[in-house]
């Protein structure tokens, strides 16, 4: 799949902060948005609000009808979520936002045995899914207003064209792609979750996030 075989958009969870903030700036770059939902009144409540043409409905319908899916989900819901899309993403890119955050104790990394939310998320989609990870680091409510987001967008996955195409979304949103490597890479992103939670409360920082330094030149 390239860019421009993209013609709708699922959000998976898209009823949620990052979701929803997902499927706005997706819009406005002009793509056709598909909001999923455990409740289907809510993902259609979130598409009204979202205008643009965009419909709500199951989560499991909403993979049914994307073309590339969003997970937006929380880490208690990732492998429920995941169960209910896969027979629908098939040959599909599928992007996991997930970070295995575990209340109360949010500001401490807690990685599951699998490694990452990214290699829990291999494991219940299996082969014949592309799937990638990231948007990990990102504010929610920033990415959600119509600003510059002075954050980088680590991008992993084990397929490099897969990967290529949600780096390109990432651009088209306003926002740094960065090629981070291999899907087991996503650890490091989603570690570094609790520790920009705790840099906010540290330091009174509204929504930290992260930033290459450097000159970065486009390489294969």
């Amino acid at each position: 799949m390239k860019m421009n075989e993209i013609g709708t958009i699922a959000v998976v969870g898209g009823t949620g902060k990052l979701g929803s903030a997902i499927a706005a700036r997706l819009s406005r770059a002009g793509y056709r948005i598909v909001v999923g939902s455990r409740s289907s009144e809510s993902a259609e409540a979130e598409a009204k609000r979202l205008g643009n043409g965009a419909e709500g409905m199951s989560n499991a319908d909403a993979a049914a009808a994307g073309d590339l899916i969003f997970i937006t989900v929380p880490f208690s819901a990732q492998a429920e979520t995941l169960e209910q899309v896969a027979p629908f993403a098939a040959g599909k890119i599928v992007v996991d936002t997930t970070v295995p955050l575990v209340p109360p104790k949010v500001m401490r990394v807690q990685l599951p045995a699998e490694g990452s939310a990214a290699q829990c998320a291999a494991k219940v989609l299996g082969e014949d899914i592309r799937l990638v990870s990231g948007f990990h680091n990102v504010a929610a409510h920033k990415l959600a207003q119509d600003i510059d987001v002075e954050c980088d967008v680590f991008v992993f996955g084990d397929d490099k064209d897969a990967r290529e195409v949600v780096v390109g979304l990432a651009r088209e949103m306003g926002l740094r792609g960065i090629h981070a490597g291999a899907l087991a890479n996503s650890a490091a992103a989603e570690a570094m979750t609790s520790l920009l939670i705790f840099i906010n409360k540290r330091y009174g920082v509204d929504g930290a996030g992260i930033r290459i330094t450097g000159e970065l030149s486009a390489k294969d």
